[in-house]
């Protein structure tokens, strides 16, 4: 099973850093991550597989919220059926 985790928000130091530690301490295995600063906003996407997590997927969500919070960006956790199905023309 995998998620994509999107990442939005003023730049600032340590973003990648929190996200992909939130990631390592949840056995979530980053597979592919894409990302990029436009003037001073950063945007990133990351595709993760969480089928070996040691938290469930609300619990995920929940700690990647935090994370969102402390480096004051927007953190959104979708499982890849739901994006896939939101995709699909």
């Amino acid at each position: 099973m995998k998620a994509v985790i999107t990442v939005i928000g003023k730049d600032s130091v340590g973003i990648l850093a929190k996200v992909s530690e939130a990631c390592s301490k949840a056995d979530v295995n980053i597979v592919e991550v894409t990302q990029s600063v436009l003037q001073d906003m950063f945007a990133m996407i990351m595709l993760v597989e969480i089928d070996k997590s040691n938290i469930g997927f609300e619990q995920l969500q929940a700690n990647l919220k935090a994370v969102g919070k402390s480096t004051n960006t927007k953190v959104h956790v979708m499982h890849e059926d739901i994006f896939n199905s939101m995709h699909r023309i």
